[in-house]
């Protein structure tokens, strides 16, 4: 899953992957249409679609001489379940403070003072 979730992040790290993935999320785009949307080149848009496959976010579908990208939900799903893993954590800023002084005051190591 590690690699899973490097190539996710590596491929929302573009903002107009980001888009792309809203997009595609809403329903099946040409690879065309997207780059319009985009406004970016072809062939850029087609480095964007090809680290979006390899992430596993998109798969393509050939309908005559065009190709359409549809968003594979199973990829969101994995991100979705390792974010999860956190929701023990998560909290208002008010609990997280609370958190953090109950850690320091019950571990005598550490001090707030500073040196």
């Amino acid at each position: 899953m590690p690699d899973d979730l490097d190539r996710l992040f590596a491929a929302l790290a573009n903002r107009h992957r980001r888009e792309m993935v809203n997009l595609l999320g809403l329903q099946p785009y040409s690879i065309s249409r997207l780059a319009a949307l985009n406004e970016v080149s072809l062939p850029a848009m087609n480095k964007h679609v090809r680290v979006l496959e390899t992430a596993g976010l998109v798969t393509r579908r050939k309908l005559g001489r065009t190709t359409f990208l549809t968003l594979d939900r199973s990829a969101i799903r994995g991100l979705q379940a390792w974010l999860a893993t956190f929701h023990a954590y998560w909290g208002t800023e008010k609990e997280t403070l609370e958190n953090y002084e109950r850690f320091l005051a019950s571990d005598p190591s550490t001090t707030t003072e500073d040196p």
